[in-house]
């Protein structure tokens, strides 16, 4: 299977919300992705707040490897956009950090 594109998920508590802030504007001007909102909640299928980053195929390994080095602590939860929601965020998934259960019961 060829992915064209994936989301990357930045996980964190209430005490990491200004560095999530601050990582997910990094990653924007960096790389000149989409980046979403962020969430000081819980969301869609994600357990704890999030942001989501729209990553092309093409980004992905750059994205990856500086993430890596500079996430500060927070957590990433990626997944590519296969057009099988649940497929998508069960059976092709990866984590760089703590991984989490995800709530599949929405898809």
């Amino acid at each position: 299977m060829n992915f064209s594109s994936y989301h990357f998920h930045l996980y964190f508590d209430s005490s990491q919300i200004a560095t999530a802030r601050i990582l997910a504007e990094q990653l924007g001007q960096k790389f000149n992705v989409n980046v979403g909102r962020v969430w000081d909640r819980p969301v869609g299928p994600h357990p704890v707040n999030s942001c989501q980053i729209s990553v092309p195929k093409e980004k992905f390994e750059a994205i990856v490897n500086w993430l890596l080095v500079h996430r500060e602590g927070l957590d990433v939860f990626i997944h590519p956009e296969g057009g099988n929601d649940l497929i998508d965020h069960r059976d092709h998934i990866m984590w760089i950090g703590k991984s989490y259960e995800i709530d599949l019961s929405i898809f």
